[in-house]
C-alpha cells in the first residue's frame, strides 16, 4: 500500500509491516458518515448476536489522528486569539493616535481648506504619516515572522515553504486594517467646519 502518517507529522513514515494473526476482538469499518448513530445501533446489535457477553465499545480513526495532532491545533488556536488581540489593541491606539492628531492640528485643516484644500488631500495629508510608520513597522516585523516561522516549519518532517508573497499579503492587510482604523478620524477631521477651528484666531 502507500505511504501514510500513523505518526505525528514532525516524525518521517517509517516502514511499517501489518501481519494478520488471530483477532483480538477488534474488527475496522469503513462506513459513511450520513447517519453515525444509526450505523452505530446495528453494529452494536450484530455484536451482541455474535458476541454475547463481550463489551462492545468503539472508536473513530479520524479521532485518534487527531489527538496525534492536538498539540499542533492548540498551539494555532492559541496563536490566533493572541494575534487577534494584539490587533484589536493595535487598532484601539491608532484609532485614539489618529484622533490625537487630528486634534492638534486642527487650525492646520481649518486654514488648508479655506484655502481650498479638498477632502481627499487632507485625509491623504494626516494618513501619511501613519503610512510611514506602517511601513517601517512591516520592514521591522517581515523578516522576523519569516525566520521564526521557518523555525517552527523545520520541526516537521514534511513541511510547505514560507513563501515571500505570503509576508506580503499580511503587510498589505495590515495597511489596509490600519487605514481603515484612522480613515474615520481622518475624514471627520476634514469634514469638520473650518470656522469651528478657525474662529478663536
Amino acid at each position: 500500500m502507500g505511504d501514510f502518517h500513523y505518526a505525528s507529522l514532525r516524525e518521517s513514515i517509517y516502514p511499517l509491516m501489518m501481519k494478520l494473526e488471530s483477532s483480538r476482538g477488534y474488527i475496522t469499518f469503513k462506513v459513511a458518515g450520513d447517519n453515525i448513530d444509526q450505523t452505530i445501533t446495528t453494529l452494536k446489535s450484530t455484536w451482541e448476536q455474535f458476541g454475547p457477553g463481550q463489551p462492545f465499545s468503539y472508536n473513530f480513526i479520524d479521532r485518534q489522528f487527531e489527538e496525534v495532532h492536538k498539540s499542533e491545533m492548540r498551539i494555532g488556536s492559541i496563536f490566533m486569539v493572541f494575534a487577534s488581540l494584539a490587533v484589536f489593541i493595535a487598532c484601539l491606539g491608532l484609532f485614539g493616535l489618529a484622533a490625537f492628531t487630528a486634534e492638534q492640528r486642527n487650525k492646520e485643516i481649518g486654514v488648508r481648506k479655506v484655502l481650498g484644500a479638498s477632502v481627499s488631500s487632507i485625509m491623504s495629508l494626516l494618513s501619511r504619516e501613519f503610512v510611514k510608520l506602517i511601513g517601517i513597522s512591516f520592514i521591522i516585523a517581515a523578516p522576523t515572522a519569516y525566520f521564526a516561522v521557518g523555525k517552527w516549519l523545520d520541526n516537521f518532517a514534511y513541511r510547505t515553504e514560507l513563501s515571500l508573497v505570503t509576508i506580503f499579503i499580511a503587510g498589505l492587510l495590515s495597511l489596509a486594517v490600519a487605514w481603515l482604523t484612522m480613515s474615520f478620524q481622518t475624514w471627520r477631521a476634514a469634514r469638520a467646519n473650518p470656522v469651528n477651528s478657525l474662529r478663536s484666531e
